[in-house]
């Protein structure tokens, strides 16, 4: 009786240990054997109908590696489904699922006693333990008070380490949630009054109170990825992390682990199960950067998780549910890459569910000087100076500019422009003046033949005296050629645009542009 209540102590006082699950359940069964003397004992957890021993005592080690379906061993399924111990005849005629697994010099148990129980946790099965003895008779003499007690302790550790691995798994999702988060930095904002960014911000606005997929499509630079931030901002997963994945970086060979996660051994180098970023951004938004570049295989799996929101991580045949909305985004035609087979028809119907068209910076009108006050600024506090300003030559350069790289190109500029205006004026001046000169826009464009339209905007220039900014002149001659073509169509848009060879959406841009939409 001493032994019993001494080793009942030590197992309520494990209850309150900080003990990895392998290590406890050891501990348990070590318990179990003083009690309970016998020649092999395991701990089976019950997962997707089948049982995968978690700890083992007598049996080879080979045993921690198999997989017992209940369906094929009448033995377990007998333990599984009653509330009560189960003790089989010594004759049974049940298939034994040990059989030559317990380690004794014939491996052959064709007679010995055998019993078990089933474990419950919250009134759900959770799994078995069973008990073997190479002497029939064995268990002939166990106390059932003592059974009992040894039942429920063993239900109450299971649950503290069921309990203990939920507290360690949300601690490690909040881990990496945090290291997820923690290059985004503070939030920038969407900058722009055109007509296109208005356009832009309700299309944002609109898509964020949805639950559905959103595809933000845009040249490179425009800024898709502050466009997919503000989508989740504005949604009702605000609170919940928003997880960024760049899938033009990821190679085939760690593309599915970097999605879906793995589990320890699955191949070499996977010393530890590992969150994949499906797992982190569970209750969140899942962003998904240049999606256009996954390969075919990837997008195959890809599309099985947002068929079904159900992904495996690698290595491990259980299913893990996964409650993600999908912001993906690219600056490829994926309709186009559909048509020449790059990308899967299925995927992109999946991913375009709420497209939204990012414009470029060149479509944007003055919106470039509200941008570059925004990323002067960040500069100024960046480098250390009072005040970056631009002058007035500076401002027309930047609105003259063609911006083939967008933003991106806007913030580089700028950025290499400051550095050069610091260098030739006094960096402790309340304000540092950014020149035409500093900014060297022209030597970044590469020259190109003049088109028709410019060699006749030109020849209008020859003919005048007074002083014209290209940009201007271009617009002057833009507006004259669309307020004709709108007069040969009696004010029809979109026979004006067809005329033109414009896109119908590039041409309703173009005429707010030039503020010609109120004519």
């Amino acid at each position: 009786m001493t032994t019993f209540f001494d080793t009942l102590t030590s197992i309520v006082e494990d209850l309150s240990r900080d003990l990895p699950a392998d290590k406890r359940y050891r501990r348990l069964l070590d318990a179990m054997l003083k009690i309970f003397p016998c020649d092999a004992a395991a701990l089976l957890k019950l997962e997707n109908n089948t049982l995968s021993p978690l700890a083992i005592d007598g049996l080879s080690q080979d045993t921690m590696g198999r997989r017992f379906a209940v369906e094929e061993h009448p033995r377990l399924a007998r333990l599984l489904h009653s509330r009560q111990p189960v003790r089989f005849a010594a004759d049974s005629d049940l298939p034994d699922p040990y059989d030559g697994l317990v380690e004794t010099e014939d491996h052959l148990l064709h007679v010995h006693d055998c019993m078990g129980f089933s474990l419950y946790m919250d009134d759900t099965p959770w799994g078995v333990l069973t008990l073997d003895a190479m002497q029939p008779g064995t268990f002939d003499e166990m106390d059932p008070i003592e059974l009992r007690t040894f039942i429920s302790l063993t239900e109450a550790t299971v649950k503290a380490a069921h309990r203990m691995d939920e507290l360690a798994a949300k601690a490690k999702h909040q881990q990496l949630v945090a290291q997820t988060l923690i290059s985004e930095g503070s939030s920038r904002e969407i900058i722009g009054r055109s007509a296109s960014m208005k356009r832009l911000k309700e299309e944002l606005s609109i898509a964020a109170q949805s639950h559905l997929t959103v595809l933000v499509l845009g040249e490179t630079g425009v800024g898709k990825e502050l466009v997919a931030r503000s989508v989740h901002r504005q949604s009702s997963r605000a609170k919940q992390p928003m997880v960024y994945i760049n899938c033009a970086a990821l190679p085939d060979n760690i593309a599915e682990s970097e999605l879906f996660g793995h589990v320890k051994g699955a191949f070499s180098g996977a010393i530890a199960d590992r969150a994949g970023k499906f797992e982190i951004a569970d209750g969140g938004t899942l962003f998904l950067d240049e999606v256009g570049e996954l390969s075919l295989a990837i997008q195959a799996k890809m599309l099985r998780a947002l068929q079904n929101g159900e992904i495996q991580r690698v290595g491990s045949d259980r299913h893990i549910q996964v409650d993600v909305r999908i912001v993906a985004a690219t600056n490829r035609d994926l309709h186009k890459e559909v048509l020449q087979h790059r990308f899967r028809a299925d995927l992109y119907h999946r991913l375009s569910v709420y497209p939204i068209q990012v414009p470029p910076l060149r479509e944007r009108g003055r919106d470039v000087i509200l941008l570059a006050g925004y990323l002067l600024e960040s500069n100024q506090r960046r480098l250390g100076v009072q005040g970056l300003r631009l002058a007035d030559d500076a401002r027309q350069s930047l609105l003259s500019y063609n911006w083939p790289g967008n933003v991106r190109e806007l913030e580089h500029l700028l950025s290499r422009a400051a550095l050069k205006a610091i260098a030739s004026q006094d960096r402790n001046a309340r304000t540092i003046t950014i020149k035409s000169v500093h900014l060297n826009i022209e030597s970044d464009q590469d020259p190109k033949p003049l088109s028709t339209a410019e060699i006749e905007i030109q020849s209008a220039l020859s003919r005048t005296t007074k002083p014209i900014r290209l940009k201007a002149a271009i617009d002057q001659f833009q507006s004259r050629l669309i307020r004709q073509t709108l007069q040969q169509h009696d004010n029809n848009q979109a026979a004006a645009a067809r005329e033109l060879g414009i896109n119908r959406s590039n041409f309703y841009r173009l005429l707010n542009r030039l503020n010609l939409s109120e004519e």
